[in-house]
């Protein structure tokens, strides 16, 4: 998938800051979805509907033009979440809010997402009360699970280390070109940095995973969900 240009975001906060209530956006192909989600945010104080896209393309205008606070994402149209990284990178005040369909209610899929900028997970199967919380609930904590979604992340969770959440992006890139499996010179070369800043990161990223060399950073990051076998890089 091509990256969307994404433009306008040094404006966000200053637009944002302009309503009291929350601003959702969403992206589904299903039209009446779409509808249903409007009408129920247009019923719930607090909310504010700015709009619905049914592909990427649209979905980026919309948040450039409207610059909404929740964009709600149907899992089936970001399964990699490349989109998701793509729009919170740009604007890091986005709160993307993931609707998992039954076959992506996985620990492996779930972790993903967080991974790639999702703040939040609901299913898409949940009832409009859920849903409300959740968009409500999420802008707050920054990371919501529906309960009912829950135990997919408690084993993954719990076996995690405290800072691996801390990783920068460069150190997640080092570490993705480490498992595989490259050396240090070729890490540099792939990120355009220098050797000596990839031994950096490299020393960063060891000190938050709690490994002892880069053999041992990439099996721990296997273990906790932090990398997944079979994903794209």
């Amino acid at each position: 998938m091509t990256a969307p240009h994404i433009a306008g975001q040094r404006t966000a906060p200053v637009q944002r800051r302009r309503h009291a209530t929350i601003g959702v956006a969403l992206l589904d192909q299903v039209p009446l979805f779409r509808e249903g989600l409007s009408t129920l945010v247009g019923r719930t104080p607090g909310l504010h509907w700015t709009g619905a896209a049914r592909d990427h393309r649209a979905a980026a205008h919309l948040h450039e033009r409207h610059q909404p606070d929740v964009l709600l994402i149907d899992s089936a149209l970001d399964p990699l979440g490349h989109f998701t990284r793509v729009l919170t990178e740009h604007d890091e005040r986005l709160v993307v809010l993931t609707l998992l369909r039954e076959g992506h209610c996985t620990a492996e899929f779930a972790e993903r997402a967080f991974r790639r900028g999702a703040r939040g997970l609901v299913s898409r199967q949940a009832e409009p009360a859920q849903i409300v919380q959740a968009i409500h609930n999420t802008p707050i904590s920054r990371r919501y699970v529906d309960a009912a979604l829950a135990p997919l992340l408690a084993a993954t969770d719990a076996d995690a280390p405290a800072t691996s959440a801390l990783l920068t992006r460069r150190e997640f890139e080092v570490l993705q070109l480490i498992a595989d499996g490259l050396e240090n010179r070729a890490v540099a070369a792939a990120l355009f940095v220098s050797v000596e800043t990839v031994r950096t990161h490299i020393k960063g990223m060891l000190r938050k995973l709690g490994a002892r060399d880069r053999a041992h950073a990439v099996a721990i990051s296997y273990r906790i969900g932090l990398l997944v076998a079979g994903a794209d890089r």
